[in-house]
């Protein structure tokens, strides 16, 4: 059998345990955390006050997300805890990544502690700073790389946004991908290429149904391979260098899957992020960084029909803050983030804890080189015009 032969319910309404793992998946998430625990985590931030700040993703367990000063997603999460100075401590409910930047964006006397030193981001892995420089190497021997300016998802580690700070590239979000792929076109006269990394997804959606490049003027980098899979002559006609990177849950959506809830779904909209497939944002009624996608049901009206195509946890909370609208995952086999997930109230409560008792741990912390290039490459993103806190 099929993925797509299976039933799709809207979420909380309905349920088939044995095909809907979009819905209930085997070997869920725990169950809600004992009461204990509650009481542990209110206890340790109380006893802290104010010298802890504790950002929470979206992508988070909702027992997770109860203690968060701030939710959002995570340039959002990380100016906001440059926004609080006075924070002694801040911990990042969220992957290794926002923390890094994090620690960029806030003051040396900050401390920022991500509860699990495991959560991090398969897509953020895809690119290593040693490929990433090689691949430099390889366009530098094609004799393009003084017309390639590139530019990195802030789903990205600190080293690879301070290659483009270095490199005279930015950084950009979901949200602002538009503005920063017309900035760099404009940074190297008519011949500049950008190269995008590590979302090939977000980074072909953009040039393509934003800027109006064509498919053929887009190739894929895979850094597994001499010149990235690439001739020269491909490499030098290209305007747009997509890394072979995506998100584990984004890149699992289908355009089958689409069709499938139009198909069986009166009137239904269907809502993605960016960091999907080409062939499903095609198919979509709406794309949009995380923040849009809540943004958007949050104005639906009631009685409107939605499928999403984003992170479970989220879509998920939706469906139970908006019980007027019929709200479905985009998706069967897709469950959770497990990186993301590996943040869980036991963990939480552990760093508190240990901060109550004078201890700090997982401290993430940017060495001062690094920090000043990917600062740098975030600075040029802030100076971009439009919205540029969301992701």
């Amino acid at each position: 059998m099929t993925t797509i032969d299976l039933p799709l319910l809207p979420l909380g309404r309905g349920k088939d345990l044995s095909a809907e793992r979009g819905v209930e998946c085997p070997g869920d998430l725990p169950a809600a955390s004992d009461p204990d625990l509650v009481a542990r985590a209110a206890a340790a931030k109380a006893a802290l006050g104010d010298r802890v700040f504790v950002l929470g993703h979206h992508y988070q367990r909702d027992e997770v997300v109860e203690f968060a000063d701030v939710m959002g997603d995570s340039f959002k999460l990380a100016k906001d805890a440059a926004a609080r100075p006075e924070a002694e401590f801040i911990v990042f409910c969220g992957v290794h990544f926002m923390a890094e930047s994090a620690d960029i964006l806030t003051g040396p006397e900050q401390k920022v502690i991500l509860p699990d030193l495991a959560a991090g981001c398969s897509m953020a892995d895809m690119a290593r700073l040693g490929q990433v420089q090689d691949a430099w190497d390889a366009l530098t021997d094609a004799g393009i790389a003084d017309v390639v300016v590139p530019i990195t998802y802030m789903n990205s580690s600190a080293d690879i946004k301070a290659f483009c700070g270095r490199h005279d590239g930015a950084v950009c979000t979901s949200s602002n991908a538009e503005v920063a792929l017309e900035w760099a076109f404009a940074q190297k006269g008519p011949d500049t290429k950008v190269l995008f990394f590590p979302d090939q997804h977000l980074g072909r959606n953009t040039a393509v149904l934003k800027l109006g490049y064509s498919l053929d003027d887009c190739v894929v980098w895979n850094p597994l391979l001499p010149n990235g899979g690439n001739t020269v002559e491909q490499l030098r006609a290209a305007k747009v260098i997509l890394w072979k990177g995506h998100c584990s849950v984004h890149g699992r959506f289908t355009p089958e899957v689409v069709d499938e809830l139009r198909a069986t779904i009166p009137d239904v909209q269907i809502l993605v992020h960016p960091e999907c497939a080409h062939e499903v944002v095609l198919k979509a009624d709406l794309v949009g960084s995380t923040e849009f996608i809540i943004n958007t049901i949050e104005a639906a009206p009631a009685g409107s029909s939605w499928a999403i195509g984003t992170e479970l946890n989220l879509v998920k909370r939706l469906a139970n803050a908006h019980p007027d609208k019929k709200i479905a995952f985009l998706d069967k086999t897709v469950c959770y983030c497990s990186t993301m997930n590996r943040i869980d109230l036991p963990h939480l409560v552990w760093a508190l804890e240990s901060l109550v008792a004078g201890t700090v741990v997982n401290q993430i912390t940017v060495d001062p080189e690094t920090e000043t290039w990917a600062k740098l490459a975030l600075q040029r993103m802030l100076d971009l015009p439009g919205k540029t806190s969301r992701d």
